[in-house]
């Protein structure tokens, strides 16, 4: 249950900051995360983005102010964190279908966002399909891309780039070089924060033994355990509902934790069911 305690003490602090400025950083501190992989398992379990949460609270809480009282519109526009009235409005118009002077008016309806609270369903009645994997060293090689995580900016990107790999050729050349580690083509996140803030790398690669191809890049992992999931249903709903599964029932009812290596999509042909890989320990 460490990851519900976690995500659940990062929405006592920022229920609790509200009215000041915070960061993702600062956030994750609290959940004892990465700011990256804080961001993730906030997303798979909440469906929102930190940022999105925030900006839903803080607008709930200024309609609030507006429905029972008379405050000055900039006023509420810096409390709530906006340089300017109209950025406010704009923001506050965007959430609640009306601006904030309509809101005023008797029976004026603006939308409500309340604190959230993580609630895990251990029903267990719909399997998991999954195994354990030791797994000794490897090396994958492919092509890898940078995106901002902010905001979910990397959900934009990432399918975008395999588009282009399709189109390019890079997937077949990729999955040419496969030594049989891992059959099929891996999809794989890594964290740069360290290097560059609120940066990920995403890999589309494949297992790899030998000199580094031209025009590709190499990645080692250390030897890892590993657990292995099949997603069963389409995709590609199917595999964002196996992650919120994996996230919100595997991992709270299993001693497992996680090891925080690099996660794997693998994708192997049209005859077999992609997988997800996840480091444990």
């Amino acid at each position: 249950m460490k990851w519900i305690e976690a995500i659940q003490k990062s929405i006592q602090y920022i229920e609790e900051h509200l009215l000041e400025p915070m960061t993702t950083d600062q956030i994750a501190a609290h959940a004892h995360m990465s700011a990256f992989h804080f961001q993730r398992i906030f997303g798979l379990m909440t469906d929102v983005t930190v940022a999105e949460y925030i900006r839903r609270r803080r607008l709930t809480l200024a309609a609030n102010e507006l429905l029972q009282g008379d405050p000055k519109i900039m006023d509420l526009a810096f409390k709530y964190g906006y340089d300017t009235p109209e950025s406010f409005t704009k923001a506050y118009r965007r959430q609640h279908g009306i601006s904030p002077s309509e809101t005023r008016k008797s029976g004026a309806s603006v939308q409500s966002y309340n604190r959230l609270v993580i609630q895990v369903s251990l029903q267990g009645a719909e399997p998991m399909k999954h195994h354990i994997v030791e797994q000794e060293a490897f090396s994958i090689a492919g092509i890898k891309q940078r995106f901002s995580y902010v905001d979910g900016q990397h959900l934009q990107g990432i399918p975008n780039m395999w588009e282009e790999a399709y189109h390019s050729g890079a997937e077949d050349r990729i999955a040419a070089l496969n030594n049989g580690v891992i059959p099929g083509l891996l999809g794989v996140c890594v964290d740069q924060g360290e290097i560059e803030d609120k940066q990920m790398e995403y890999w589309i690669a494949t297992t790899y033994e030998g000199e580094q191809p031209e025009g590709l890049s190499t990645f080692t992992f250390p030897a890892s355990k590993w657990v292995v999931f099949e997603v069963e249903e389409p995709m590609p709903q199917g595999i964002q509902k196996l992650w919120k599964r994996i996230v919100g029932e595997w991992f709270p009812s299993n001693a497992y934790e996680h090891a925080w290596l690099p996660e794997l999509e693998v994708y192997r042909g049209m005859k077999h069911a992609p997988q997800i890989w996840i480091p444990i320990k």
